[in-house]
């Protein structure tokens, strides 16, 4: 009958087994994580904007209505004209 004779790991023995599962789950996790993030191709999406870019902000002015359709068109061709 183990732990009877007091041979037993005690209360530290449990709070260290305690501790060493936690590590190897996160070390699972992690490298679960890693290994999706390594086999995932970010080339696959097509590239963004910059969020602050004059062409983002006027799509968003058109999409919450602060600028009407024709506004949003002349604008357009003014951003196209500065690009050249």
């Amino acid at each position: 009958m183990y732990g009877w004779n007091m041979t037993s790991w005690g209360p530290g023995g449990w709070l260290v087994m305690g501790v060493v599962m936690l590590a190897f789950w996160a070390l699972i996790v992690f490298g679960v994580v890693a290994l999706v993030r390594l086999t995932t191709h970010p080339g696959t999406r097509p590239p963004r904007e910059p969020a602050d870019s004059a062409r983002a902000i006027l799509r968003e002015r058109l999409a919450r209505g602060e600028i009407s359709p024709e506004e949003y068109a002349t604008r357009l061709e003014v951003l196209a004209r500065d690009d050249r």
